[in-house]
Parts: structure tokens; sequence; C-alpha cells
């Protein structure tokens, strides 16, 4: 089986209709012999800041000589991105060889499994037949329910930032969504959780109280910037200086969740030295999150796809560009709060090309366009993200400053069609 063939074969088995829970999975991993019980975990969850998290823990770990996986979701542009060892996706030929393994195990399953736990299936198998020494795990949707959790107690349970998110499965309030994501929490480990609303750690502190398990807030108050720019940022916390090559004020932010994870791993046992942690940050990539993808003009791509990463890019691009106006590409999908989210942006706004993500969930750039104009706004409508990134590179003069963002969906081509990948 081909790579590309492995992820058809996968994708063809939607999530829609399916009943969440971990029977699946479990079922699934059974019959493959149960690689995951022989892995170690860092499990990491939350709503915004979990792949740039996941990212500089990976990195950090890599630094102090372990062989790392590292599982995210989704992908920019090749499936294999999702399975990484040593910041290296999973070769084609492992690929089409581990699912044509995994899904020969999960024929005539009476409740079949979805893509996902598929994709987690996956993981689990090249992980452990890759003998790595600890495993990054994001998780999909949620926490209690999402099939990553059919792994033993991590090394680290981590929930990054909160927001209200897949209201339908998860909850229609904060409390409600914190006490799902507070699923991976189990005996045995420890907790990092990113400092937030009190209404959201309240839920946190009373599992970790249930379940015996030592938690760790992150100290925001003790962050202090030294240095931010399009090329990174420097910056103190609890007193230690440390660099990031990530942009955006919400990156040292989600920096101090990776700090305090190696430090909960350091008292689980783990070997980490300063040297790793400082070189591990200043190493770390993310594509897609505010990257600095072109110079004059600067163009900044963030895969930001919600009202609260909308409002995280409104707050770093003023002070990557004080006094300039942004001229935004911008794309969404239509059962988002896209309203909201552009909110955010107008007030910095030159003006607006739309496009419409390769989605069939996403908003058309007509009638996004028709929105903004509503709001008093420039709006140029374009139907694909290339012509899109054509006028809006024709409209601007070398001085000028782009911010695409939006939708995940058109991160991975606006990528490609740059050259980065």
């Amino acid at each position: 089986m081909t790579a590309q063939e492995a992820e058809q074969r996968i994708h063809e088995q939607a999530w829609i209709g399916r009943t969440p829970g971990l029977e699946r999975t479990r079922e699934l991993l059974g019959r493959l012999g149960d690689p995951h019980m022989g892995l170690k975990f860092v499990h990491i969850t939350g709503t915004n800041g979990k792949g740039s998290t996941a990212a500089m823990v990976s990195s950090v770990l890599q630094k102090a000589g372990f062989k790392t996986g590292l599982y995210t979701s989704p992908h920019l542009w090749y499936f294999g991105e999702r399975f990484q060892i040593n910041g290296v996706p999973i070769a084609d030929t492992d690929l089409g060889r581990i699912t044509e393994l995994v899904l020969k195990a999960a024929q005539n399953m009476t409740d079949p499994a979805t893509e996902f736990e598929l994709m987690t299936a996956v993981a689990m198998v090249y992980f452990k037949e890759q003998n790595c020494d600890i495993v990054v795990l994001e998780v999909g949707l949620g926490g209690r329910l999402d099939s990553t959790n059919i792994i033993p107690a991590p090394e680290v349970a981590v929930i990054t930032n909160l927001g209200l998110e897949h209201t339908d499965q998860l909850g229609h309030t904060i409390p409600l969504i914190a006490k799902e994501k507070a699923g991976i929490i189990k005996p045995g480990c420890r907790c990092v959780l990113y400092h937030q609303s009190r209404e959201a750690e309240a839920v946190v502190e009373e599992v970790c109280r249930e379940k015996g398990v030592e938690l760790t807030v992150t100290d925001l108050a003790s962050i202090q910037v030294l240095e931010a720019g399009a090329q990174g940022q420097r910056f103190l916390y609890r007193g230690v200086e440390y660099r990031i090559p990530m942009v955006g004020a919400y990156q040292v932010r989600n920096a101090s969740t990776a700090i305090e994870v190696v430090e909960a791993l350091r008292r689980g046992g783990w070997m980490i030295a300063q040297e790793a942690l400082s070189q591990g940050l200043a190493k770390a990539a993310w594509p897609g999150r505010m990257e600095l993808a072109h110079q004059k003009p600067d163009l900044i791509i963030d895969g930001g796809h919600n009202p609260q990463c909308m409002e995280a890019i409104a707050q770093s691009l003023p002070q990557l560009y004080p006094g300039k106006k942004i001229r935004f590409l911008v794309g969404v999908m239509g059962d988002k709060d896209y309203g909201d989210m552009m909110d955010k942006l107008l007030p910095l706004a030159h003006s607006f090309v739309t496009l419409t993500p390769d989605s069939p969930r996403a908003l058309s750039a007509g009638d996004l366009a028709a929105f903004l104009k509503g709001k008093g706004a420039q709006a140029t409508p374009c139907e694909s993200v290339e012509e899109g990134l054509h006028t809006i590179l024709a409209q601007s003069s070398p001085e000028d400053v782009i911010c695409a963002c939006g939708s995940l969906y058109m991160v991975g081509e606006l990528r490609h069609l740059l050259g980065l990948c």
C-alpha cells in the first residue's frame, strides 16, 4: 500500500454519526498487541496552544537525547506530518505498511474504527516499532473520550488554554469543557495547567485532588519579554532567560507551559539538562503559527480558526508592527463564529482579500466579503488560495504587512505556494 492509498483508506472512515468512546480504540489496539502499553507519554489537550506546546516539549526532549515521538493533528500539507520521530515525518513505506497492518486488524469489528482511531493506532504501532523513549501525544478532540486517552497514566498530562469549542460534543460552558479536557488526568501522572480563568482552573484542581495528582499552574505574571520581533522572542520566565523562534505574544505563554512540563518530567526522574531545555526551545518550530513566510512585503501566516486565536493574533500584530494597518488574507469555516473572529481583526485592518478554503464546511469567499463590506471594510473575494495570494501580493507594496489567517485548511497550501513545503 502506498502512502497516498493509506491516507485515502483512512479518510474513508468518517466520524460522522458515530458514538464517542474508547471501546473501538481499545479493541483495535488489542488486536494489534496493545503497542501503547509499552510507551511513555506526555499527553496534551486544550483549545489553543496544544500544538505549539507539543512541538516545544518534543524539541526539548530531542535535545536531551531521547528518541521522541510526536503525534499531532491536523497536518498542513503531508499526511505523514502527523507521525514524527525526532522531528522527521514517517517514511512513506512505513506509513503504507503500518496502515495496511492496522486496516487488516480492524476488519470485522462490530463497530468499525473511525478515521482518527485508525490514525491513532498507526501512531502507536509506529512509535512502538521504533522504540521511542517517550511520545508527545496531542489530543484530537476533547480529552476524556478521545482515542488518545486509551493510554495508561502519562508522565505528564497537560491542559493548555481553554475556550468554547465543539460545544455539541464537549458542552456549552467552560467548566463542562474543562471537565472533558481533564479526563486525560490519571492517578500516577503529574499535571501542568496553563493559567487561565478561575472557572476552568477550579475544575482541573478538583480532578487533581480526586485523583491524587500533583498540579502545576503556569506563572504568567513572572513572564518578562525582553525582545520580540518577526524573527523570534527573548524572555524571562521565573527569572531564567529563554529564546523561542516563534512570534506572537501567546507563544511566550505557551513556552511557559512547555517549561513547566519539563520541570514536571524532571521531578519524575527524567534527566533533562538546562542546556537541553534552552536549546530545545530555541530550535522549536511549529509551521503555520504566526510564521513569517515572506518578506517585502512581510507575510505572516497563522492557522488560527476561532475567536480566541483571532484575539491572540490581534494582540500580537501591533507588537510586531506598531502603527501599521494590516492587509488580511482570510478564509473561514461557515460553522465557526466568523463574525466574532472578524470583529477582532477589523480595528487593525487596511483591507481584506477573502477566499474559500478547500473544505465542504467553508464559507464562500463572496459571502465573507459581503459580511466584511457590511462592516464598512474593503474586501476582495477570490475563489482559491492561489488566486487570493496572488491578489493580495499584487495589492501590496514592499513596506506593507499581510496576515493570512482564519483556517488551517489554507495554511498548508499557502506554505506550498510559497515554496516552504
